[in-house]
């Protein structure tokens, strides 16, 4: 009898871990049913739209649309064709597919992804580059709401592939996303980790003097872009005329720990010297971590790094992140998204964005600070290029491919509570048409409407 029994409960469990397996079973078919379906060659994907309901990717390949109806957007948006994996559709191939585990594939289907894009301001900004290449990129500093974030050279993905090893250089990435050479915008992140260090008192204290050039301690020469200089000048004066020997001079100060600067660079999100690089996700696409190098700060490498050239590199889109934790005076980053909802294929919402903050990158008291420094850079040198009162910026020039060729960058954010805009603009080979990044900063900040 007691074997008996014994095979009885056996039996009843193996019977009963059979059950669970197959429950297992038949909810991961029915859940997971739809990315298998998404990334086979019977897909059926639904729809992205920008913030106003315009498409913005349409999975069922309808050709109606007008030429170049994407390309603002296209290295951005993506699609599943494979030449394009960092971009918003690639990573997001589950989020489209109209097909349910009761249904099947639907081709009326209502998966959809709502971005809070806006397609119109990206065309405008687009158009204003002319011939020029680059990449804008701009969000609500407030919601995280990325609303621009085009990049140039791009493509129509409705033509297809062909002649793509005839692409331009850039043409399948949004460049907003990688990182590039900064420039003088880098200085913000020098003069925030020095009053991180010093404090607001002792960093205006500092006074050092500008003939044109300055030799530092290692003999090495660090120019200005006046070559007759600019007199003595203290942290305000310097950061309106970007003057490269006031802050080589800062960084060399023999009150200045740079141990202490490297932890404050770190805690901006900087890789310094070896770490690991690593990436910033929004919404499943990769973005770019920042790196430098800081090693010595008697030394050129280091000075000039500070400065935003060297080994010094930024992603446009972390670039204006930072911004927002000065717009904001919290020394929070608010932390962007470019997915605002989605819905399935019966149309029901399955996902909200939220927005959400970084932890504490530096204090509210440097970033009410640096807002001050930026908005009276603004006032002083911009308003009349750009026609916009209450703009914080800070404008660069990055030296790219050997010093043949320069790069013009401007970062900043407008203080209006009705239109909390932080930005980053870059033109790359800022000498090869006649667009200016306070010109296309202009046209951008004017066609937002929140």
């Amino acid at each position: 009898m007691k074997g008996i029994r014994r095979c009885r409960y056996i039996a009843l469990m193996f019977l009963t871990v059979f059950i669970l397996l197959m429950v297992v079973l038949v909810i991961k078919i029915c859940t997971e049913a739809s990315f298998y379906i998404a990334n086979s060659e019977k897909q059926v994907l639904g729809m992205v739209y920008d913030r106003n309901g315009g498409v913005l990717f349409d999975g069922n390949e309808s050709n109606w649309y007008e030429d170049n109806f994407f390309v603002d957007v296209g290295n951005l948006i993506g699609d599943n064709k494979g030449q394009m994996t960092n971009t918003l559709v690639a990573q997001n191939l589950e989020k489209l597919s109209n097909y349910s585990f009761k249904s099947g594939a639907i081709a009326d289907g209502k998966s959809a992804i709502y971005t809070t894009l806006d397609h119109t301001v990206n065309r405008a900004v687009y158009n204003a580059y002319g011939f020029q290449k680059g990449c804008a990129v701009a969000y609500n500093y407030k919601t995280g709401e990325i609303l621009v974030c085009t990049s140039l050279p791009s493509l129509d993905v409705t033509k297809g592939y062909d002649g793509i090893e005839y692409f331009e250089s850039g043409t399948l990435i949004s460049k907003n996303m990688y990182r590039t050479v900064p420039g003088s915008t880098q200085k913000i992140s020098t003069v925030i980790s020095a009053m991180e260090v010093w404090g607001k008192d002792k960093l205006f204290s500092k006074k050092y003097s500008c003939s044109g050039h300055y030799t530092n301690l290692n003999g090495d020469v660090i120019d200005c872009h006046n070559w007759s200089g600019h007199g003595e000048q203290e942290i305000q004066i310097a950061v309106e005329n970007s003057c490269n020997p006031f802050f080589a001079q800062l960084i060399e100060d023999e009150e200045l720990d740079l141990n202490a600067m490297i932890k404050r660079y770190r805690k901006l999100g900087y890789a310094v010297n070896d770490d690991d690089l690593g990436y910033i996700d929004i919404d499943g696409i990769q973005c770019e971590k920042a790196s430098t190098t800081l090693v010595d700060q008697h030394e050129f490498r280091t000075q000039w790094g500070c400065i935003g050239q060297g080994d010094t590199m930024v992603s446009p889109i972390q670039l204006m992140m930072w911004q927002s934790a000065i717009a904001n005076g919290t020394g929070r980053m608010t932390m962007p998204h470019l997915i605002d909802h989605v819905t399935d294929v019966d149309g029901n919402i399955t996902e909200t964005a939220s927005t959400s903050f970084s932890k504490q990158i530096f204090s509210a008291e440097t970033a009410g600070t640096v807002k001050q420094i930026m908005l009276t850079n603004g006032a002083n040198h911009y308003i009349y290029s750009t026609g916009i009162s209450n703009l914080g910026v800070k404008s660069g020039t990055a030296q790219v491919e050997n010093g043949e060729k320069e790069n013009s960058l401007l970062v900043g954010f407008l203080d209006d509570p009705n239109k909390p805009i932080a930005f980053c603009i870059v033109i790359e080979d800022k000498n090869s048409g006649f667009a200016t990044t306070e010109q296309i900063a202009q046209i951008m900040i004017n066609s937002i409407s929140l």
